[in-house]
């Protein structure tokens, strides 16, 4: 990435939504009585204020970072070629920033993906749709990123990590700033508090960042099932640098990054990260699809769980309330599942 880096501060996240703003979705913000029935306690109404990133284009809300690295990279940079290893969200998504930012720059922007064989064929083919060149590797991460060297050794392309950069970090701080204006001047809302999934701490980091300063403060929600990393890496006051683990939210089984973890591990941006188990992310899922009428994968709803499911954490929103309503941000991070793979998670049988 350049070597240009912008400081991880509000005003870079400001700046970071007012340069890509034009090229991405403000999705909007929902609610649901049912679920905020479900949060709330006796005497405390907790109101759930949920920003539908599964709207947005490409489904995730990966595209916000993709867009606002590549709109920091020079032309002489681009020129080359840009290139990432991502069986995921972040694969179409520098797929399609990069075809976008073509047409601003002039000039075909080549895009090289580094996917593992085993890769979904429907992510695939999304990648290429987008434009990516894709190329296959081993699974474990150490394939792909020599997978990665070889690429960058013949085109000379920048590589563009999925989320372990102040660039990434900045653009997909750009969700919380939309959501804490539309969440008081459209919904007169205003936020106590967000909480946000954490995988490799991008979004999490950047949703803190963007609420430096503000009196938002910001939560994050992971997985039980071993890919905890950073509940436990706060924990024993030292990062976590692997995950193994099979958890249903196949989005959030990566270690939190370095200059992610230096934001989630300061109290004075991340207030905490609360855990749930997979048998409670799968019932917030159903809840979010039935009753709030919308789509997401499991990485979604695991903040969904956290706010519903988990003891410490409730009782930590209902203390933000002091005998008065609470309204809670929750992030849903994506969208990217299938009805078949949706009936396989519940077991529906034909």
């Amino acid at each position: 990435m350049s070597s240009v880096q912008l400081p991880l501060t509000r005003e870079s996240v400001l700046e970071a939504h007012a340069l890509i703003r034009s090229l991405i979705h403000c999705t909007p913000v929902f609610t649901s009585a049912t679920l905020s029935k479900l949060a709330s306690s006796g005497d405390t109404n907790v109101n759930l204020l949920f920003k539908c990133e599964n709207l947005q284009r490409i489904g995730a809300f990966k595209i916000r970072g993709a867009t606002h690295a590549l709109a920091r990279l020079t032309d002489e940079e681009l020129q080359k070629g840009v290139v990432t290893h991502s069986s995921g969200n972040h694969a179409q998504a520098l797929a399609l920033a990069a075809r976008e930012a073509s047409s601003v720059r002039g000039f075909k922007i080549p895009c090289y993906v580094v996917m593992p064989r085993i890769s979904t064929p429907s992510k695939i083919a999304a990648t290429e749709g987008y434009g990516a060149q894709v190329v296959f590797s081993g699974s474990t991460s150490a394939e792909r990123e020599a997978e990665v060297r070889i690429v960058q050794e013949k085109t000379g392309a920048v590589l563009v990590p999925p989320y372990d950069h102040p660039h990434i970090v900045l653009g997909q701080g750009t969700m919380a700033v939309e959501l804490a204006r539309q969440a008081e001047e459209e919904l007169g809302m205003p936020l106590a508090a967000i909480i946000a999934p954490c995988g490799g701490g991008g979004m999490l980091a950047g949703v803190a960042v963007a609420c430096k300063g503000t009196g938002v403060k910001v939560f994050g929600a992971e997985p039980r099932e071993g890919a905890d990393d950073a509940w436990r890496g706060l924990r024993d006051g030292e990062r976590v640098d692997s995950v193994k683990s099979l958890t249903i939210a196949d989005g959030l089984r990566t270690p939190v990054g370095l200059v992610n973890w230096g934001v989630i591990s300061d109290k004075s941006y991340v207030s905490g990260v609360y855990t749930v188990s997979e048998e409670e992310i799968k019932l917030a899922m159903k809840l979010v699809i039935e009753r709030m009428k919308i789509l997401i994968e499991p990485s979604s709803a695991v903040p969904v769980a956290v706010a519903l499911y988990n003891k410490d954490f409730r009782e930590e929103v209902w203390n933000l309330a002091q005998g008065k309503d609470v309204n809670l941000g929750i992030i849903i991070s994506g969208g990217n599942t299938t009805i078949d793979q949706i009936i396989q998670l519940f077991g529906v049988k034909s």
